[in-house]
C-alpha cells in the first residue's frame, strides 16, 4: 500500500482508505464476525485511516468499526475519522450540538480521541439550500460549529479538524480561507471531476466549481469520496442508502449508470472501468487517499491491488475525460442535469 502526506498534518495516510458508510452496507449491518474479518484484512494490506460518521446508520457504524477495531494488532498507528451533522435549530448555539455529538461518538467508538472530526453539512450561502445545510457563519460565527470543534480539541477529543465538500463553492471557499481547518473530503470520479477543475456545466451533475483548486493552494489534505459514484461505477444497482437518500437522488444515479455502462463497452468491461476509475482518481496528485466503501474482503484486496498500479500518465488522464465528456454530450437531450 503506497501512504501520501495528508495535507499540512504531519501524517501519512493511506491511498485507499476504508470508508464505513452505508453504500457499502458492512457497518451498518449486524454481521459483527464479517466487519472484523473484513477490517483485520484491511489492516494487514496497509490501510491506515478509517471513515464513519455520526449519522451513518444512527452511530451503527461507529459502533462497529470500534468493536472491530478493538481486537486488531497493528504495527502503524490507525487513524478514525468521524463527522458532526447538525439539525439546525431556531437558534443560533451551534456550538453545544458538536460537543455532545462528538461525546456521543467517543462512546460508540470506545476511543479516548478521533484523529479527525469532520463537519457532515453541505455549506451554502443560506440555511437548507441543501438538505441540512448551513452558512459560513454557522460554521465560523462565535458559537458555531468551529466554536464547538475547538472545545473538544481542547478537552483532547479530537486532533485536526475538516470539511465535507458538498454545497455552493464560494461559501465552501469562505470557510476553507478561514485556515481552521486542515482536510477536507469531496466528491470526485471519473463522471464528475468539477470538484476540482473547471467543467462545462453541460457535463457534469452537480458542478461543483472547482472548489478543491482552494483547497490545494492552501495546502488542506483531500480525500475523494464517491469515487464509484456510488457504484454506478460498479455496476451495481442503487444501495438502498441511494434509494432514500436527499443528498444524493436516484436521478443521478441512474444517469450515472447509463454513462458507466455506455463506458463499460468501450474500454472491454465493466471489470476494466472499476479499475480504471480508481485509477484516476489515485493519479491525481492533488488527493491524498481515496476513500473507498468496503463490503468485503475482496473488495479491499481489489483496491489495493488497483493503489499499487502504476499512475496514470497526464496524457492518459486527459483521454479519459474525454472520452467521458463525449458520453456526457450524447445523453443530454435525454436525460436533463438535476436541479441543485
Amino acid at each position: 500500500m503506497q501512504f501520501r502526506p495528508l495535507g499540512s498534518t504531519g501524517l501519512t495516510v493511506s491511498a485507499v482508505s476504508f470508508g464505513g458508510g452505508p453504500v457499502s452496507g458492512l457497518l451498518t449491518s449486524t454481521s459483527v464476525d464479517t466487519q472484523r474479518s473484513v477490517i483485520s484484512r484491511a489492516v494487514e494490506l496497509g490501510v491506515n485511516w478509517f471513515d464513519t460518521a455520526a449519522t451513518y446508520a444512527h452511530g451503527q457504524s461507529e459502533a462497529n468499526l470500534g468493536l472491530a477495531l478493538a481486537g486488531i494488532h497493528s504495527e502503524q498507528p490507525l487513524h478514525v475519522a468521524t463527522k458532526v451533522r447538525v439539525q439546525v435549530p431556531t437558534k443560533t448555539d451551534l456550538r453545544s450540538l458538536v460537543v455532545a455529538s462528538v461525546i456521543e461518538s467517543l462512546a460508540r467508538l470506545n476511543l479516548p480521541r478521533v484523529t479527525l472530526l469532520q463537519i457532515h453539512n453541505s455549506i451554502t450561502r443560506n440555511r437548507n439550500d441543501q438538505p441540512t445545510s448551513i452558512t459560513p457563519d454557522d460554521v465560523l460565527g462565535p458559537e458555531g460549529l468551529l466554536a464547538g470543534m475547538e472545545d473538544v480539541r481542547a478537552a483532547g477529543f479530537v486532533e485536526h479538524f475538516g470539511l465535507t465538500g458538498i454545497g455552493d463553492a464560494d461559501a465552501l471557499e469562505i470557510v476553507m480561507q478561514s485556515g481552521r481547518f486542515a482536510t477536507i473530503q469531496a466528491p470526485f470520479h471519473l463522471l464528475n471531476p468539477s470538484a476540482l477543475r473547471t467543467t462545462p456545466t453541460t457535463l457534469c451533475d452537480p458542478d461543483y466549481g472547482g472548489f478543491l483548486q482552494v483547497a490545494d493552494k492552501l495546502g488542506m489534505g483531500i480525500f475523494a469520496i464517491r469515487v464509484f459514484a456510488a457504484g454506478a461505477l460498479l455496476g451495481a444497482e442503487p444501495s438502498g442508502h441511494t434509494l432514500q437518500t436527499p443528498f444524493f437522488p436516484l436521478s443521478l444515479y441512474r444517469r450515472d449508470q447509463v454513462r458507466a455502462h455506455q463506458l463499460a463497452e468501450q474500454i472491454g468491461s465493466m471489470t476494466a472501468l472499476r479499475e480504471m476509475a480508481l485509477r484516476y482518481v489515485l493519479s491525481q496528485s492533488q488527493f491524498a487517499s481515496a476513500i473507498v466503501g468496503i463490503g468485503t474482503i475482496d473488495h479491499i484486496e481489489e483496491a489495493a491491488r488497483i493503489a499499487d498500479l502504476e499512475l496514470l500518465s497526464k496524457s492518459e488522464l486527459n483521454g479519459i475525460e474525454r472520452t467521458c465528456h463525449s458520453l456526457s454530450e450524447s445523453l443530454r437531450p435525454t436525460i436533463p442535469p438535476r436541479a441543485v
